[in-house]
């Protein structure tokens, strides 16, 4: 399957206020994307009988049925279960980000976001979803990896990273909550073909640490006593 344009998505954005849907549709459309905007739940569920879009974009608070009830709803409905769910929300604590992802919501971004991470997490989304086969941005949280033009960036702030690293890191984020031994990361980092001791990958391992600790997250490159290291979103 050959990558499809993002013109051939169809987002359905349902935002109460007035200036940030304004703002959102704006975003979106200079992505490429179709966009329908609408500004209630009951509104959505009107627009999903004329037009079934490829992602909805749902703000948590909302007047009347909010975000989350209904998206609930939705994956309970044979017709819309599938249909991928972004949560927007300024809520940023662990048991909200639980709680939206229990109703069914595909991801969830916290208030505020900037417009790269949001189009990132789009992408992420619908290729999971199997309707995009554009493999180009990786994302785990707030960090993105863009793998055409090399960049690693936390929150839209670019780090800089080794090529080298850069590809572990590509390895960890296509393979999170895995451990991999220094002889697996070395097979896959640099190939069979190449000898370099293990302690190498430790070298690299602490400079990536290094770069993360300046973003205050050190902890997504996890050590495993006796093993090797793990790849995590989660503590």
């Amino acid at each position: 399957m050959n990558n499809l344009p993002m013109s051939n998505f169809t987002v359905l954005l349902v935002e109460d206020e007035d200036a940030i849907r304004e703002m959102l549709v704006v975003i979106l459309k200079q992505a490429g994307l179709q966009v329908l905007a609408v500004a209630s739940a009951e509104q959505g569920q009107i627009a999903l009988a004329d037009n079934l879009p490829d992602l909805i974009l749902l703000d948590w608070m909302l007047p009347g049925i909010s975000g989350v009830e209904w998206a609930r709803r939705l994956k309970k409905d044979q017709a819309y279960k599938t249909l991928p769910i972004i949560l927007l929300t300024a809520r940023g604590e662990e048991e909200d980000k639980v709680s939206g992802l229990d109703c069914g919501a595909d991801d969830y971004i916290t208030k505020p976001f900037s417009p790269k991470e949001l189009i990132a997490r789009i992408k992420a989304v619908l290729r999971r979803s199997g309707k995009s086969t554009d493999s180009a941005m990786i994302v785990a949280g707030d960090l993105v990896l863009d793998t055409e033009q090399h960049r690693l960036s936390i929150a839209d702030k670019q780090l800089e990273v080794s090529p080298t690293e850069f590809r572990l890191m590509q390895f960890f984020m296509t393979h999170p909550d895995k451990v991999y031994s220094r002889t697996q990361l070395l097979d896959q980092i640099w190939g069979r073909s190449v000898y370099i001791e293990e302690r190498t990958v430790d070298v690299h391992i602490r400079r990536l640490r290094k770069i993360l600790t300046e973003h205050q997250r050190e902890n997504l490159v996890q050590t495993v006593r006796g093993f090797g290291y793990r790849f995590s979103l989660t503590q």
